[in-house]
């Protein structure tokens, strides 16, 4: 399993507003390899972070996402912006892990 992160660095306030934004579901969840998709806010004194955690069984079925029109039409959707139309995020970057082992209860 592949477990891709998009680490999106948001003005302080946005990251739990934005965050049901990329879990209300759709093309996504009928996407070859697609397993699940969570989000985790973190608030510091500078900006949120906001981690985007989408799972997959292997990485071409996330690379297929990448690619395909669901990610296209999911990415086209206003930014819920901020004042005057600003967007909230300050920047992202992407991890891609790869899980090696867990205990599970």
């Amino acid at each position: 399993m592949f477990i891709v992160t998009n680490r999106i660095k948001m003005k302080s306030g946005f990251a739990e507003k934005m965050a049901p934004m990329f879990t209300k579901g759709g093309a996504i969840e009928e996407l070859k390899g697609f397993i699940k998709i969570e989000t985790w806010s973190v608030q510091n004194n500078e900006h949120d972070e906001l981690h985007v955690n989408t799972y997959w069984e292997t990485l071409e079925d996330f690379e297929a996402w990448k690619t395909s029109d669901a990610f296209k039409q999911a990415h086209s959707r206003p930014s819920g912006g901020g004042e005057k139309g600003e967007s909230p995020m300050l920047g992202s970057e992407l991890v891609i892990s790869k899980l090696e082992t867990k205990l599970e209860k």
